[in-house]
């Protein structure tokens, strides 16, 4: 481009040359201060840089120990890991095994318990059932002693009979005895009234020889039923003889006392066996209903 100009005079053709010259010499000038510049302030940063890499040098040895340190550490727990996971594995494993029992003693206890319940309920109505027949038995039990209360009014009254049937027994005894004088005395009378014709008809006065020491003393007469036994006067002799009704209806009386005595012997023995043998019976007849 510059050898294609062309100027008018060398004069102009200098100037030219010598205007470019010193606007290059300018620039040059300027990019010496800019290079000095540039060579100052990148001596400046390579001093900075230094300093920066010394101290990322320093930080990346110790992040070089702390990652060492670190990987150590990592390696302590990938072993503790590991140990725990093998441990946790085995103490799964024997969970498991637990559980599995307990679900099998879980199942037992529970077929137990309806089997307790079960038996529950079927002592429950074996409950109903004795408490049913407790108190039938309470029921038979009161008629039964009722029925005592009644056999031992019985056996009181058995008991007075005896002594009235002995009284009696002792009474009749004293009869005959008397019986007998009466017939001695009458005999002795008949043989004296044959022995003295002039004084038959006459009435003799009992000397009392005959009933000396033979004659008892005769008994109370029980209950009012037996009439009255004659007495003995103050010489021994009776003081009014029996007749043979009164001592027909003394012998009636010892005879129905008697019968009623054996009477109530064979009521009582059959009470008793009636009670002895119903409770045994009733044992045979349900023996599930019994108390355990």
């Amino acid at each position: 481009m510059d050898s294609l100009m062309k100027f008018a005079t060398k004069d102009q053709e200098v100037e030219y040359w010598r205007n470019l010259a010193e606007k290059y010499k300018q620039e040059l000038e300027e990019t010496k201060e800019e290079l000095e510049e540039f060579q100052v302030s990148s001596h400046e940063l390579e001093k900075e840089l230094e300093t920066q890499l010394q101290h990322e040098e320093k930080k990346s040895k110790e992040l070089t120990a702390a990652n060492s340190r670190l990987q150590n550490e990592c390696d302590q727990l990938r072993e503790k890991l590991q140990k725990l996971q093998s441990d946790s594995h085995k103490r799964m494993v024997e969970l498991e095994d637990n559980l599995a029992k307990v679900d099998g003693h879980k199942k037992e206890l529970q077929k137990y318990i309806r089997e307790l319940e079960q038996d529950n309920d079927d002592l429950e109505r074996a409950k109903r059932a004795t408490i049913v027949s407790l108190e039938d038995f309470e029921q038979r039990l009161n008629q039964a002693l009722e029925r005592n209360v009644l056999l031992e009014s019985e056996l009181d009254e058995k008991g007075q009979l005896l002594d009235t049937v002995q009284r009696l027994k002792d009474e009749a005894r004293d009869l005959k005895q008397e019986i007998g004088v009466r017939k001695h005395q009458e005999l002795v009378l008949k043989t004296s009234g044959d022995s003295l014709p002039g004084v038959t008809g006459l009435p003799m006065q009992d000397s009392g020889y005959a009933a000396q020491g033979n004659t008892p003393t005769t008994p109370t007469t029980p209950m009012g039923k037996v009439p009255p036994t004659p007495g003995l006067a103050n010489g021994g002799t009776p003081s009014t003889p029996l007749t043979a009704s009164a001592r027909i209806s003394a012998l009636n009386i010892v005879g129905d006392l008697l019968r009623k005595v054996g009477s109530l012997e064979s009521k009582l023995a059959t009470c008793r066996n009636f009670v002895k043998d119903e409770p045994r019976n009733k044992q045979i007849a349900n023996p599930s209903n019994s108390p355990r």
